[in-house]
Formats: structure tokens, C-alpha cells, sequence
């Protein structure tokens, strides 16, 4: 389904900002939505294999002691391909959570087949007036009634999920898009800000055709 409404809304909690550096998953949470609705949800923590930083535990608090008890990437990311299926995705900030969903996929050898799409990209575009444009910023700017604490996986999840429906009903009321498609707001995230109008025009013309 390529119904923008209808998506897998994930993030990771890791021990650094570079898989590529040695940077692991501690923690993934992600919810299922369908037309606009939490269907369902993920969450696990994940053992990395070492020792996490004191900075990081302090920042996620996710400790040492919790991760030991945890499974192994291995268990938790075949759990989690298995529950996101085909689905398109959406995280708040997607190039940070792709980059750890790549890894850790590829170690167990599993892929997926949907498309990412950005949440901060396109709140960048549809609501400029914010003083910035994290996660934590943006659910207040929009008055969205925050749900569990800021920096665990599934509230984060929950959390952008929560303003992904809003930015979709904001373009519903202030642009008239009805019924937007994943397609659509994967473009609109790429787009400048100076030529939205012009966008979402194409975009109505082609819904009336």
C-alpha cells in the first residue's frame, strides 16, 4: 500500500552516531500504523556485544545491567524484519535510522523492500516557524500530548508517529491534499521551500485528472 497513513514509524537507540565506526543498536521501538491508527508495536532492547559509555547511559538511560539480560542483534532484527515486512517507513531524522537498519540487517542477512521518508525533512518545509526542528521541539510546537520520555526507542517511535499524522492533516487543511501518498511526501521532502506552492498545485492537478 502506498498510502502515506499507512507506515512503519521506527528508531534506534545506539551506542554512537556510525555504524561504520563500530557503532551498535541498543534499543529499536517501532509502531504500525494503518490509516492513521497505532496497529501495533515493537520494541526490544538489544545486547551490542560491549560495554556502553557512561554518556550513553546517562542520555538514554539504558544501562550496562539492562543490556546484559538483552538478546543479540541477530534474535531482535529478524524479529523486527519479520514485523515491518514490505511496509514503507518513516523515523524523525531517517538517514541516522537507516544507516543502522542497513547495518544490522546486513549481518543477519535479511533486506527490505520499502522506502524511507524523513519526518524532520518535511517538517522543515511545512512548518518553518519552529525554533528548530527536533523531535521534542516539533511535538510542542504542534501541541501534540507527549506520550513516555524522549530518547527510548518506542516513545520516540510513538512520538513521530503521533506528528506524522499531524503533518498529514496539516496538508490535508492548508493544501487540500487529500488522501497523500508515501510517493508524494517522499518527493515533498526534497523539495525547496520556495517552491511548495508550485508542488502542491501539480500535486491537486493531478489528483483532479
Amino acid at each position: 500500500m502506498n498510502s502515506a497513513n499507512s507506515v512503519v514509524v521506527l528508531d534506534f537507540e545506539t551506542t554512537g552516531l556510525s555504524p561504520t565506526q563500530g557503532d551498535r543498536a541498543i534499543e529499536i521501538g517501532a509502531v504500525k500504523l494503518q490509516q492513521g491508527v497505532i496497529v501495533d508495536h515493537f520494541q526490544q532492547l538489544i545486547n551490542p556485544g560491549f560495554r556502553i559509555t557512561h554518556f550513553i547511559e546517562q542520555y538514554t538511560g539504558i544501562t550496562n545491567a539492562m543490556l546484559n539480560e538483552a538478546p543479540s542483534s541477530h534474535i531482535v532484527m529478524h524479529d523486527f524484519a519479520d514485523f515491518m515486512g514490505d511496509a514503507n517507513l518513516v523515523a524523525h531524522n531517517a538517514s541516522f535510522d537507516q544507516r543502522f537498519l542497513d547495518a544490522e540487517l546486513a549481518r543477519i542477512h535479511r533486506h527490505y523492500s520499502g522506502r524511507f521518508a524523513c519526518s524532520m525533512l518535511v517538517a522543515r518545509r511545512i512548518y518553518p516557524d519552529a525554533s528548530n526542528h527536533q523531535l521534542s521541539t516539533l511535538v510542542a510546537h504542534n501541541r501534540i500530548e507527549q506520550q513516555g520520555d524522549f530518547h527510548r526507542a518506542l516513545a520516540d517511535a510513538e512520538m513521530t508517529a503521533l506528528l506524522w499524522q499531524h503533518i498529514l492533516d496539516t496538508l490535508c487543511q492548508r493544501w487540500q491534499c487529500q488522501a497523500p501518498s508515501f510517493a508524494m511526501m517522499a518527493a515533498l521532502q526534497k523539495q525547496p521551500k520556495a517552491n511548495l506552492e508550485r508542488f502542491f498545485a501539480k500535486y491537486a492537478d493531478n489528483q483532479s485528472s
